[in-house]
């Protein structure tokens, strides 16, 4: 089962072969969803949107979590089970889950999760910077990931406020910008940040795409010699790095001079992959059995099997801006 987000919820489609013009079915109605995500040892699928973070153990149902703050931009877990919501303005809670449940709703019909603020992330040095004018002086935690490298290592991705560790499960935390003065800094306004191995993330960014492999003591870019700097996202499939990229943020994608592009990244060349949505920017990717599933600004859902593209299907996508956000997530 493949599930989507779009603006006003999480969208399924029961499978990836069934007719190409088909509408995706509508299982959960929230706000915008920013994150879709699974996880090794807990079970079903986390929706974190814009009106809280929703569980579903089969993709039909769910249920609110109670997140203390509502606006819920992002999801993670720990591979011993211990859960992490991050949110907008920028906070980090970590979550457990009631003694015999896994997820859902408790025996008084409440929440099954009890939560607290991981407070060290409020105390890292550039905190009171982090801020972006369009988005009421506010930042957002748009991602947040275990790190293979150590079972209790978590990665965040602030935007606008860059790239953020912990060692001890989020009690407390350091920055991991890389050095400003030698060049090899990530840029802090984060859209998209990807763990791609022990040690390696790749984030996507308004002003470019980067890659660590030393656990963010140090960046390099990926897309010298491309003209689309601004990335919504990033993923890794295969040893290969893709991302989707535009000239500009996505008040122009609709703009006849858009010129979106996905690229792929192998061994250190840029390439860009041909794409029968030639003129949609890639906003959303997940790997479903070993192939690379993307979903547009437009809503277009196909999957890419042996270098062919074939449909999935269409998700509804009825914002103000279309399709700024299209998280995709595989659920066996």
């Amino acid at each position: 089962m493949l599930l989507a987000g779009s603006d006003d919820g999480v969208y399924r489609f029961p499978d990836r072969d069934g007719p190409t013009d088909r509408t995706a079915e509508r299982t959960l109605a929230s706000g915008r969803v920013m994150r879709l995500r699974t996880f090794d040892g807990l079970d079903g699928c986390f929706a974190a949107t814009t009106t809280g973070l929703f569980h579903s153990p089969d993709g039909e149902t769910w249920v609110d979590l109670g997140v203390p703050t509502e606006a819920v931009y992002s999801v993670g877990a720990l591979p011993g089970g211990q859960l992490y919501a991050g949110t907008r303005p920028a906070r980090v809670y970590a979550g457990e889950f009631e003694d015999g449940v896994d997820a859902g709703e408790s025996d008084d019909g409440g929440p099954a999760v009890e939560w607290r603020e991981c407070e060290g992330f409020q105390r890292l040095p550039s905190r009171e910077e982090w801020r972006l004018p369009r988005h009421d002086d506010l930042a957002q935690v748009r991602d947040l990931h275990h790190d293979p490298a150590d079972p209790d290592r978590l990665v965040a991705g602030v935007e606008v406020g860059g790239v953020h560790g912990s060692d001890d499960g989020g009690e407390t935390w350091v920055e991991l910008r890389g050095d400003d003065s030698a060049g090899d800094a990530v840029d802090d306004d984060i859209h998209e940040l990807h763990v791609a191995g022990p040690g390696e993330y790749v984030a996507a960014t308004g002003f470019g795409l980067f890659r660590t492999t030393e656990g963010g003591e140090s960046w390099a870019r990926l897309d010298e010699g491309v003209d689309q700097r601004y990335f919504r996202t990033a993923f890794s499939l295969d040893g290969t790095v893709y991302a989707g990229g535009a000239l500009s943020n996505s008040a122009t994608w609709d703009d006849p001079d858009a010129d979106p592009e996905l690229f792929a990244v192998r061994d250190g060349a840029v390439d860009a992959v041909e794409f029968p949505a030639a003129d949609e920017t890639v906003t959303g990717m997940a790997a479903a059995d070993g192939d690379l599933v993307v979903a547009t600004h437009r809503g277009s859902v196909l999957v890419r099997r042996g270098g062919e593209w074939t449909a999935v299907g269409e998700l509804p996508v009825p914002g103000d801006l279309t399709g700024r956000y299209t998280p995709l997530a595989e659920l066996a």
